[in-house]
């Protein structure tokens, strides 16, 4: 398995297609979507990633301090840290919340806007992923604000599009099992446009995200990520890498930006974090589960890094989540 897929697993993100638009110029939508909204949909999440999909016409999508971007059918754009964005034709016109002029017809479980002034149509079909505990997350922060997928010219564009119709008319239909199915989509679209991005990234980028593309050192993360409890060191590492210690060492610290004694330590304590958010595990099962013999140990470690205790973290976390 590689690294970007250990990532992928270890998020168990979950989510589905939310809504279908039908919009007209000229036209503006704003949209501050939060997880708790679809809470029926994908349980406890404080993470989403939001998705637009154009079926038909021209989408523009603007987020706050950047130029607005341009998607044409086939295109979806992909917003990994869900930041608050507004979505409008070519025209000019005032902005509405999404969530205001939505509606669900009948027993379609299928939210659906028809908004605008009655000139040129724009459809696109927007979708959601949920994450739990995804703070400092390596991928998430990572990625652009506003990431583009291109199913036009991707090797799975055809099954993209195919499956994003097939969602339509799943939820239409209200069939038993659509909701779980769509969820497997939406996941589709997201691990797509993230592999996609990261193929395209140059050469002499830096970074997480192109230290995916760095064969030694990708073999060195996905080795972390698929083993947090083993007792890795730089010399076991590189040798996973197949490298030399010091030149593994040295070209982890250019590419990542840290020591991967560090980097694990960091991985261990976000793979806690989520642990804790999940469910009722043990503080000494999660200890042993992100390679710490003894639950003082795991919680020294915990407190450095989040500042809390973890049994003061795990009940603030579920506090937290019950107000939203």
């Amino acid at each position: 398995m590689d690294a970007l897929s250990e990532v992928l697993r270890a998020q168990r993100l979950s989510g589905g297609v939310f809504l279908q638009g039908h919009f007209t110029e000229p036209w503006c939508l704003a949209s501050a979507v939060q997880a708790h909204d679809f809470k029926a949909h994908i349980g406890p999440a404080d993470h989403l990633v939001l998705y637009h999909f154009v079926t038909e016409g021209a989408l523009q999508v603007e987020i706050a301090g950047e130029a607005s971007k341009t998607f044409l059918p086939g295109q979806a754009a992909i917003l990994p840290r869900n930041d608050p964005h507004r979505l409008s034709g070519s025209g000019r016109a005032e902005a509405v919340s999404a969530l205001d002029v939505a509606r669900v017809p009948g027993p379609s479980k299928l939210m659906v806007i028809e908004h605008g002034g009655g000139g040129p149509t724009t459809r696109i079909v927007c979708g959601f992923l949920g994450g739990l505990a995804l703070f400092d997350d390596p991928l998430m922060s990572s990625l652009p604000k506003l990431l583009l997928y291109d199913s036009r010219k991707e090797r799975a564009g055809a099954l993209v599009q195919a499956s994003l119709q097939l969602a339509q008319d799943e939820l239409a239909s209200g069939r038993a099992g659509s909701e779980a199915m769509l969820g497997r989509l939406s996941e589709l679209l997201f691990v797509e446009a993230v592999r996609s991005h990261v193929e395209a990234l140059p050469e002499a980028a830096g970074g997480w995200l192109a230290a995916l593309k760095d064969a030694g050192i990708s073999r060195a993360i996905t080795a972390m990520h698929a083993h947090p409890q083993e007792p890795w060191t730089v010399t076991l590492l590189a040798r996973e890498a197949g490298m030399s210690r010091s030149a593994f060492a040295e070209r982890f610290v250019r590419l990542i930006g840290a020591p991967p004694a560090d980097y694990l330590a960091r991985h261990r304590m976000r793979l806690a974090a989520r642990q804790l958010a999940l469910g009722s595990a043990s503080l000494i099962d999660i200890a042993e589960s992100v390679g710490y013999g003894s639950e003082a140990a795991f919680s020294r470690a915990f407190k450095r890094c989040f500042g809390a205790a973890p049994s003061t973290w795990r009940r603030r976390f579920s506090e937290s989540a019950a107000g939203s």
